[in-house]
């Protein structure tokens, strides 16, 4: 598939109950969790965009309300997906360092209406074709993002399932510091499959 410019979008609007405070302040190296994800988004895509809870945070960059009280992934998406320039928008959870450029770009390129990890929902990527869809499901009962996922035509990518996970906890994250320290930048493996419940794409 020909390069695409993609949009970044950084989810920052996570409760952080089990972590005790906000995730997207935690350290991680001589950064933050939030500036981390927010650099490696400037090196995968055209575009950048952070949304969660407009001054619920003191970050380094701008933050695009999600408009709504609800905390669920599926509202960052809908905000993320109708603020975006480009076709395709790539989602990073503030809370996953080890994800790279080289990562975000797969997923760009792989999206049909949407593409992900076969090991995680996250993180992923969604066309604009497939707001209608969201948005819907925004309004409904099902806000998990699996749900989201199935019910479209969504590309898996087999990608190390140790480079997705995230911080949950303080320890986790303790955990993942060492991992940055030891782990040389590494690169996703090629597509696996699909999984194609249903495509938004009429034509």
């Amino acid at each position: 598939m020909a390069h695409r410019h993609l949009t970044g979008v950084l989810l920052v609007g996570g409760e952080s109950r089990r972590f005790g405070s906000p995730k997207a302040l935690a350290q991680i190296g001589d950064e933050t969790l939030a500036e981390n994800a927010w650099r490696v988004l400037d090196q995968a895509c055209a575009e950048r965009i952070a949304v969660g809870k407009r001054g619920e945070l003191e970050l380094p960059f701008d933050v695009v309300d999600d408009g709504t009280e609800l905390r669920a992934p599926l509202a960052g998406v809908v905000a993320g997906l109708r603020a975006a320039t480009n076709e395709v928008a790539v989602f990073l959870p503030v809370d996953a360092p080890l994800i790279t450029a080289t990562i975000i770009r797969a997923l760009g390129a792989a999206c049909r209406d949407a593409a992900m990890p076969a090991a995680s929902p996250a993180p992923y990527a969604i066309h604009k074709r497939a707001l209608p869809v969201l948005e819907q499901r925004l309004v409904g009962s099902d806000l998990s993002l699996r749900g989201a996922l199935r019910g479209l035509d969504t590309v898996t990518l087999a990608i190390d399932p140790e480079l997705l996970a995230d911080a949950d906890t303080p320890e986790e994250l303790s955990q993942l510091r060492a991992s940055t320290r030891s782990r040389s930048a590494p690169v996703p493996t090629s597509v696996t499959g699909t999984s194609s419940a249903r495509s938004t794409n009429s034509t």
